[in-house]
């Protein structure tokens, strides 16, 4: 068996899950993030190291915030995890022995929801977090475009006279419904901003509810350009701002037929019945990355020196289990599921070569 091991690093956390060949979810753990390029590789190679216990032959993805230049594994401007630019798929080498595959976590993200929808098909995974952003997959793969840019819609305007956007523009989607907007909008000290708003608006607070107001129009106008620009088969939603479910999933939705009610065309489209919500807890992120893993081929002997040599190969294994054991003894780590038995999802997010990136 290849143990497939998918990273999701994310600015406070890292979730990794393990699979086996048949996609079956054999366990998960968690750590906080690391502040700096060589800080996140050591947080990769500790959970690396602890899901891939005495396994052999592993292969590693790693999704990860920023931009990546293709092929490279090197990551560009992830400035909430202090990395300018860093060679993150050569340091986690130098730690393991092992080169993971690296991309941007949205698209990871796309290509895990994709594999948890039994129906298959095209689909674009909305993320809603601190800023937007979308991934879209199909049967052939992720798209990243000719610059590694394809889904990038946050900072799209859709009305000049809005809020002012950490971009410099005026009325982007991110603007309206990034978290970080919403936060500095609101001012308040809560540590979900998007929760208090909503309750806020619920209670007929109506500032709460003009902002609210703004995360709902953002979304619908995401949802409706990228029905139009790649007519996926669904937008799922995904991130924090998703966790409000279907607080937010309705008035999307009826948004969504509000503004095609005077266009026969658009009513064709049926956009409502489009959008839906990533299922609750499922790590999309990690297993998106555990997915892509095997498809990019980056599979190789965990915790062998790559040399060869038998003390390149000692160096290795020894530096692996100094990483394990502090990811062990790290009072913010934990596992969250083990299982001695695979339990496999509806819709086996199992990798194969149709899976290559485009």
């Amino acid at each position: 068996m290849t143990l497939r091991i998918g990273v999701d690093v994310g600015g406070t956390k890292i979730l990794a899950v393990s699979v086996d060949d048949d996609g079956g979810e054999i366990a998960r753990l968690r750590r906080p993030t690391g502040w700096g390029g060589d800080a996140v590789a050591d947080g990769v190679a500790a959970v690396v190291a602890d899901l891939a216990g005495a396994e052999r032959d592993a292969a590693v993805g790693v999704g990860v915030p920023g931009q990546i230049l293709p092929g490279s594994g090197i990551v560009e401007h992830a400035l909430n995890l202090g990395i300018e630019r860093y060679d993150l798929a050569g340091a986690v080498a130098a730690r393991l022995g092992i080169r993971p595959s690296i991309d941007n976590d949205v698209r990871y993200a796309a290509v895990g929801a994709h594999a948890l929808r039994p129906s298959g098909g095209s689909l674009a995974y909305l993320n809603l977090g601190t800023g937007i952003a979308a991934g879209i997959v199909d049967e052939s793969g992720p798209r990243r475009g000719s610059r590694g840019a394809a889904g990038e819609i946050g900072h799209i305007p859709i009305d000049p006279g809005g809020p002012r956007c950490r971009c410099g523009q005026r009325g982007c989607i991110e603007a309206f419904s990034g978290g970080g907007a919403v936060a500095e909008r609101w001012g308040g000290s809560e540590a979900l901003p998007v929760l208090a708003v909503f309750d806020a608006a619920d209670a007929g607070d109506e500032r709460a509810a003009g902002i609210r107001a703004g995360v709902v129009r953002g979304v619908e106008a995401a949802v409706r350009l990228l029905v139009l620009t790649t007519d996926v088969d669904v937008v799922v939603l995904g991130g924090g701002v998703a966790a409000l479910a279907d607080r937010l999933l309705v008035p999307v939705r009826t948004a969504l037929v509000d503004s095609a009610a005077a266009s026969p065309f658009l009513r064709s489209l049926r956009l409502d019945e489009r959008v839906e919500l990533v299922p609750r807890d499922a790590p999309v992120g990690a297993l998106g990355a555990a997915v892509q893993a095997q498809a990019s081929g980056s599979r190789c002997s965990v915790l062998s020196g790559a040399s060869g040599s038998t003390a390149a190969s000692a160096a290795v294994s020894q530096r692996a289990s100094a990483i394990s054991a502090a990811a062990l003894t790290d009072a913010g780590s934990s596992v969250i599921a083990k299982a001695s038995a695979t339990t496999r999802n509806p819709g086996s997010f199992a990798a194969s070569d149709s899976n290559r990136p485009r």
